[in-house]
């Protein structure tokens, strides 16, 4: 807001942002034995996809569950129970973004027991990255297609990621896309990223992923 010629700033997301890190500290000490991560990509990167291909290789290695948000439907959260995994779903209708307080109240109705939470955002890179949800690792996704420069447009929320997974690798060859150049410029923004280079079609780089899935389990732990 402009008043004489002077830039006011209104609180009310500054207000928004505290009273989401309260329930986010809140969610944080509730699940000391459960590693959370907060998986978030533009739509159509394939994080569902990843976290099918997850479940099943951490079948019978490690507990796991997703709390799933999108704006509509459940089509993604039935695709994940299909491996047997608890999902509970969480419709935001116009948001474009989880919140704590949706996470929490999502929260209540999680088996006991979880190893591993996934928290599978709404497809976006830009106002997730503002809202923690109490999660212990932040994941970005990018999928070849979408280009090697998504780092450099989004440096927001890569500043904040503790990985960044490279999602259809197997697709390289057919496009504008250098590997090498998204990982020099996500470690140009966040040196302390770990990067994986996966495909979910040929499995590629998927041992990878899951070894230090398994490996951050048992720090958290």
């Amino acid at each position: 807001m402009i008043q004489g010629g002077i830039k006011l700033e209104i609180p009310v997301k500054k207000s928004i942002l505290e009273d989401n890190e309260t329930i986010a500290a809140r969610l944080k000490e509730k699940w000391e034995k459960t590693l959370v991560l907060n998986l978030m990509s533009s739509p159509g990167a394939g994080k569902t996809t990843l976290l099918e291909k997850t479940a099943e290789k951490l079948n019978g290695k490690l507990k796991m569950a997703v709390i799933e948000g999108d704006l509509a439907t459940r089509i993604d959260a039935e695709r994940i129970e299909k491996h047997g995994i608890p999902v509970i779903q969480i419709n935001t209708g116009k948001g474009c973004h989880l919140n704590a307080k949706m996470v929490e109240e999502a929260s209540l109705n999680l088996p006991a027991g979880i190893d591993i939470l996934f928290i599978e955002n709404v497809g976006n890179l830009v106002c997730p990255a503002e809202f923690s949800l109490g999660e212990d690792l932040r994941v970005i996704l990018v999928s070849v297609p979408e280009g090697d420069e998504k780092p450099l447009k989004y440096p927001v929320i890569f500043r904040s990621a503790s990985a960044f997974v490279i999602n259809k690798v197997d697709l390289a060859p057919y496009v504008n896309f250098s590997i090498e150049k998204a990982k020099d410029n996500a470690l140009g923004i966040n040196s302390a990223m770990e990067l994986f280079e996966v495909s979910c079609y040929t499995d590629a780089g998927l041992d990878e992923w899951i070894s230090w899935l398994v490996e951050k389990r048992k720090e958290k732990k």
